[in-house]
């Protein structure tokens, strides 16, 4: 059958379960909701027809949080500790457990346990369809006050309106990636990253699972409305030219409220009356400095965004691998470019 999505006509074919799952999770000192996490994935995999891995990606954690993810690798064999060599942010980390990632089927979700478990299961249902994007849309937030949710609201229909228009609305990182999709995703290493823009841009028949998100099950939030705002921008300058746009517009409305006071000190003084032209002076010179300096500051992202870039470094460097009976595995570097997945080191 086909499934109409953004214009975009795919033929989705019915295929069987994956061999080979994946769960890739971030951590970033999640020492307290580790034992949490733990218990919930185990018992997870366990109601799974197929094979499973967990990739844990350890992103330069300064608490106990290592050594939770090693004692769990060593309990168990499906288990893969990834250790970063520092923190290289939550994009980043989450982009070395797709590297990393063996499975015919991916899903990427965070240490939190925010998004259910369960739900996976209907991510590989729609999987089955032929589907190669499988994204958990959030229909409630559980446990978050108000302003966390009129936040995040408003934080997803900016994104939407002003960064990619295909990008749905109330979804995070947590998502169902096929391989076929996954291995084109990985050939896009831009150093800033907004995974869930990218995921929507590369295209393939992509489908929603609505879900309730359940409050954190222990800790605090990773994601405070610093980062996000920080985060925010990121995505709008490394995934839109919309901020160039906007400073274009403020630029040219600078200039209209500039030739607005001309004309009207002009005709001031053909009336014959004084003009009072300090204030008149000062506040149209500030207005059109502030301007030009908004609009520097919005360039001098673009480019410092592309001097990083240019400077053509990996992605992140791990230090260790982790797994089971082994307690430090050196791993040599894959590529930067290209997919990783034809250069895994078993």
């Amino acid at each position: 059958m086909y499934e109409v999505r953004s214009m975009t006509r795919h033929f989705v074919t019915a295929r069987p379960d994956p061999k080979l799952l994946s769960v890739v999770i971030p951590i970033y000192n999640e020492s307290e909701v580790l034992p949490f996490v733990e218990k919930e994935v185990t018992a997870f995999l366990g109601t799974v027809s197929c094979a499973c891995e967990v990739v844990l990606v350890n992103d330069g954690s300064t608490d106990d949080s290592l050594d939770k993810l090693a004692a769990w690798a060593d309990r168990d064999t499906r288990v893969t500790v990834v250790q970063l060599s520092r923190n290289f942010g939550h994009q980043i980390a989450a982009t070395a457990g797709l590297d990393h990632a063996r499975g015919d089927a991916v899903v990427l979700m965070d240490a939190d346990l925010q998004d259910p478990l369960a739900v996976i299961h209907q991510m590989i249902a729609r999987y089955r369809e032929g589907y190669d994007v499988v994204y958990g849309q959030r229909m409630v937030r559980g446990g978050e006050g108000l302003f966390k949710r009129g936040s995040a609201w408003l934080f997803y229909r900016i994104m939407h309106l002003l960064v990619y228009p295909d990008l749905p609305v109330d979804t995070g990182d947590f998502r169902l990636v096929s391989k076929e999709c996954l291995d084109q995703l990985l050939q896009m290493r831009e150093c800033h990253r907004f995974l869930r823009g990218m995921v929507t841009w590369v295209g393939f028949p992509q489908i929603a699972v609505q879900y309730v998100r359940n409050p954190r099950a222990a800790g605090t939030t990773k994601y405070p409305l610093r980062k996000m705002l920080r985060f925010a921008w990121t995505a709008a300058t490394s995934f839109s030219t919309i901020p160039l746009n906007l400073s274009f517009m403020l630029g040219g409305a600078a200039g209209l409220f500039a030739a607005e006071e001309f004309i009207r000190a002009f005709i001031t003084a053909y009336q014959g009356h004084n003009v009072p032209g300090w204030t008149s002076l000062m506040v149209l010179t500030s207005a059109i400095g502030s301007a030009i300096l908004l609009l520097l500051g919005v360039i001098g992202q673009y480019v410092g965004k592309t001097y990083e870039q240019s400077k053509d470094r990996p992605l992140y460097l791990v230090s260790r691998m982790y797994r089971a009976g082994e307690s430090a595995v050196r791993l040599a570097m894959r590529p930067r470019t290209g997919t990783a997945r034809e250069n895994q080191v078993d």
